[in-house]
């Protein structure tokens, strides 16, 4: 499996920003997928997760109301809809798969996609 992160940009504080993960491989479907970010000098963070079937999706406290985490299985894509943006939220933004549940713990997903840098301007 191998993932490709899109997306990312410079906005201004209250914008909006879809974020995109493409995936190869005819499996998309059986992954579960989330979103993780790192900011400079600080620990990869959980965004935001979703099940295979595109159904069960959870989000970090920091987000939630805020971000939309969707699939796609027909277009073997994971999407980031972020609205309202912070400059807290300023951060690479990375794709992960894994073929079993949905977790927001980094280390459990098997796949990474190379990062989108996400920058918000207050």
């Amino acid at each position: 499996v191998q993932l490709q992160a899109s997306g990312g940009g410079l906005v201004q504080a209250g914008d909006s920003l879809r974020l995109s993960c493409a995936a190869s491989g005819r499996t998309f479907s059986s992954l579960a997928m989330g979103w993780f970010r790192q900011a400079p000098e600080k620990e990869r963070q959980f965004v935001a997760a979703i099940g295979w079937s595109g159904g069960g999706t959870y989000y970090a406290d920091s987000v939630k109301g805020r971000f939309t985490i969707s699939k796609d299985n027909a277009k073997n894509t994971m999407y980031l809809q972020m609205t309202s943006l912070k400059p807290e939220d300023t951060a690479i933004y990375y794709c992960a798969a894994r073929f079993a549940r949905t977790t927001y713990v980094p280390a459990d997903y098997d796949y990474w996609g190379q990062g989108t840098q996400v920058t918000v301007s207050s």
